[in-house]
Parts: structure tokens; C-alpha cells; sequence
């Protein structure tokens, strides 16, 4: 049996090898995936096997999935196309009867009107239809999902969003990674489904002040209605289609659908969360 995790070449991916390592499993028996081999050439040389396996090309999937195998599909990040390429995956971890899938979905998947849902909905749907045993590991937001806006801050001194005072339970990568081993490791968990979120939920104003420390100069957030925000990232120089995303995106979070904070990550990994604050730190040193 083998633990073969996909998008090895992502950030969570290799997160997750690495975590996969570090809490005891063997390296042979672990199986790092990518598109292209190459970008994960230093897990092959650290032990861990690495093999081809392309979301959009089924027949890499199907050469490396095998009877028993437990499969961590990482969510891809093509939005609008993941759920053929999350489909391909479980229709070839279901005919090789693999021995579970589990997939980095997020928070509330079931019922959320978040705009990232749906994707996600329709992928646990497809993996309970495939018969193959599953542990849904639904994430929360990452907290180096804002390494652009810290970068913004540092130019421009400001904040921008249309998220009013709605909260963000983050957490980093590499916590939700520890999780994703955690289970993969844990034969127990199948079945289950882990609503995996931070600690804290902070505000934007929060997130301001945690940048003017890191940054070392003033931090102001300017709260925008969604057409001021609208309006501000056209000026930017984002097409349509991005900016309807990301102002459905601060609407998901200004109706708090990111704010949950189950303690299921800290159980999960056996520690608290990392913090906003430390999250960020790391991610300004990266």
C-alpha cells in the first residue's frame, strides 16, 4: 500500500509529503505526484518515490493508482475546471480499488454559498458516489493567501477589500498539511468529515495592525462596498471575470462563511494554530 499524494509540485502538496515524513511514514511508501517530475526532484532524492500523474490526463492517473492505496487528492487549483480533472482522479482510484481518497475540500462545502463551494460540493459528491471509503478534509483559509495584499501594503500602505468587518479563521499550509498526513497515516478516519479551521477569527482591521507591525510603518484598510471594490480592482487592470471572483470572494467573507472555528485543525495536528501573525512573518521571510 501506498500513500500517493497529487500535486506534489503545489504548496500543500509538498506540505503534505514533507508532514507525511516527519510523522513517520516510510519515505518509499510515499508517492509524490506532479505534472512535471522535475519540480519535485528533491523528494525523489530525500526517498520519496515520484511519479507523472496529470489532472487532465487520465491515463497517468490510472499508472499510478493501485489496489489499496490511499490517495490524497489536493484540490486542483483550476477553477471552473476541477471538477472533471477531481473526477478523473476518483473514477481511477475507484476501478485500481484503492483503499481511500482523502480530498482537501472547504469549510461547510455541503451549504456554503461561497463562491469556491460548488466545485467543491460537486467533487464529495463524486468521490460518495465512487464507492471508495473517504475522509473529507474540508479547509479553511490559508493565511499565505494574503502575500499579495502584504506586498500591497508594503507599497502603498493600505488595505483594500469589500469584506465590512466579516471574519477569517486562517490557519497556514502547513497546519492543514499536518492534518492531510495526519488522516492519511490514521485508517480510523475514513468516513469522516473534518471542518478544519484557525483558532482565531480575525477582522481586516486585525489583519492591518498584524501588517503595520510585520512591515514597520502605518497599515490603513480601507473598506469598500462591493461596486467601490469592483471599481478599484478594474482600475487595476483585472478583466471581468476576476473581479466578479474576487467581490463574490469578500462577500463570502463579510457573511463570515470563512469565520468558523471548529478546533478540529488543532486537534487534528495536536497543537494550536499558527498564528496570523506568525503566518505572515513567515511568509514575508519566504
Amino acid at each position: 500500500m501506498s500513500i500517493i499524494v497529487t500535486a506534489a509540485s503545489g504548496h500543500l502538496g509538498r506540505l503534505v509529503v514533507e508532514s507525511l515524513i516527519e510523522r513517520g511514514a516510510a519515505p518509499g511508501s510515499v508517492v509524490a505526484t506532479s505534472r512535471d517530475v522535475g519540480r519535485i526532484a528533491d523528494l525523489a532524492a530525500s526517498g520519496v518515490r515520484t511519479a507523472v500523474l496529470d489532472y487532465s490526463r487520465p491515463n497517468t492517473i490510472a499508472d499510478v493508482i493501485g489496489a489499496g492505496d490511499v490517495v490524497v487528492l489536493i484540490s486542483s487549483d483550476a477553477v471552473g475546471q476541477r471538477v472533471a480533472q477531481h473526477a478523473a482522479v476518483i473514477d481511477a482510484a475507484a476501478r485500481a480499488g484503492a483503499g481511500r481518497i482523502i480530498y482537501t475540500s472547504v469549510l461547510d462545502a455541503s451549504r456554503s454559498t461561497l463562491v469556491l463551494a460548488p466545485e467543491h460540493k460537486a467533487t464529495e459528491e463524486a468521490i460518495a458516489a465512487s464507492g471508495v471509503p473517504a475522509t473529507i478534509l474540508r479547509n479553511g483559509w490559508y493565511t499565505e493567501n494574503y502575500a499579495t495584499a502584504l506586498d500591497i501594503a508594503r507599497q502603498s500602505g493600505m488595505l483594500v477589500a469589500s469584506v465590512g468587518e466579516g471574519r477569517v479563521a486562517s490557519a497556514s499550509r502547513r497546519d492543514f498539511a499536518e492534518a492531510a498526513a495526519v488522516v492519511a497515516l490514521d485508517d480510523t478516519t475514513a468516513g469522516r468529515v473534518f471542518e478544519l479551521s484557525g483558532d482565531t477569527a480575525w477582522t481586516h482591521a486585525e489583519l492591518a495592525s498584524v501588517l503595520t507591525d510585520l512591515i514597520g510603518s502605518p497599515v490603513r484598510y480601507r473598506a469598500l462596498s462591493p461596486d467601490e471594490h469592483a471599481e478599484f480592482l478594474r482600475g487595476a487592470g483585472l478583466d471581468e471575470d476576476t473581479v466578479g471572483f474576487l467581490v463574490a470572494l469578500d462577500a463570502g467573507i463579510r457573511d463570515d462563511l470563512l469565520a468558523h472555528t471548529s478546533g478540529e485543525l488543532r486537534a487534528l495536528i495536536g497543537r494550536p494554530t499558527t498564528t496570523l501573525a506568525a503566518g505572515l512573518a513567515a511568509t514575508a521571510a519566504r
